[in-house]
C-alpha cells in the first residue's frame, strides 16, 4: 500500500519505519490524548492512556474513510521518558491491539508538559489513503 524507505546497509528498525512514501488523499490527525470522546480521562495508567489515544486516532481516521494501515507518520509526545521506557512491552501490546502490525515512520520525545494536565501522552498522525481507495462522497 505504501513504500517503506529502508536505506541499503542500515539496520532494520523495530516498531517503526525510517521513512514511508505514499500517494493519495492526505489525512492529518491533530494531537490526540488519552481521554474518551467526551474529553474525560478514564485512567491515569500510561499504557491505558496510550491505548485510548490510539483508539482516538483510529476514530478520526475512520471519519475520512481511512484505516490504521494508512498511517504514514506518527509523532509521540510524553511527559516521562522513564515511564515510557518502563512500559515498552505494554505499549507494544496496546499498539498492536489498536493499530495492528503496521509500523509507520515515527518520532517520540519527552516534553515538559502537555496542555491537558492529566494527559501523559499526545500523539499526532498523518495518513494517506491510496488513490484507488479514496471514497467520493
Amino acid at each position: 500500500m505504501h513504500e517503506i524507505l529502508q536505506p541499503e546497509g542500515w539496520a532494520k528498525p523495530v516498531g517503526y519505519a525510517n521513512g514511508v512514501a505514499a500517494r493519495g488523499r492526505l489525512i492529518f490527525v491533530g494531537g490526540q490524548v488519552g481521554w474518551n470522546g467526551q474529553c474525560q480521562f478514564e485512567t491515569d495508567d500510561f499504557v491505558g492512556q496510550v491505548r485510548q489515544t490510539l483508539q482516538n486516532i483510529v476514530a478520526v481516521l475512520a471519519e475520512a474513510g481511512a484505516e490504521p494501515q494508512h498511517i504514514t507518520s506518527m509523532t509521540w509526545y510524553f511527559t516521562d521518558k522513564a515511564e515510557y521506557l518502563a512500559n515498552l512491552r505494554g505499549l507494544g501490546e496496546a499498539y498492536r491491539e489498536v493499530i495492528g502490525r503496521h509500523f509507520p515512520a515515527m518520532a517520540a520525545m519527552q516534553v515538559m508538559a502537555l496542555v491537558e494536565d492529566r494527559a501523559k501522552v499526545e500523539i499526532q498522525a498523518t495518513a494517506v489513503i491510496p488513490d484507488e481507495l479514496v471514497r467520493l462522497d
